[in-house]
């Protein structure tokens, strides 16, 4: 059996010191710009499962909830546990 394992870039979710020296703000900013190149993507397919997003997002879970956030902010339904996908409402 094989075992795969991704290697993630990390924000740990702690006050002031994040992992790969990252502040909240540059979190929130990688997430922004995730959210800008995925969403054209979502818009066009008219759906994301939230593991394909979890792949494309290729971070940890702070910046993987910020773009769920974003997603929502920008119109999207981010679904739910039962209806785990991000599905464009336009």
């Amino acid at each position: 059996m094989a075992i795969i394992c991704n290697i993630m870039k990390v924000c740990a979710g702690r006050k002031t010191a994040y992992l790969n020296g990252m502040s909240y703000e540059e979190c929130k900013t990688v997430a922004e710009d995730i959210t800008k190149k995925l969403a054209p993507g979502i818009r066009q397919t008219g759906k994301m499962t939230w593991s394909q997003l979890l792949e494309n997002v290729e971070h940890d879970e702070l910046i993987y909830k910020l773009v769920l956030k974003y997603l929502r902010r920008d119109g999207f339904n981010i679904g739910n546990s039962d209806v785990p996908e991000v599905t464009s409402t336009n």
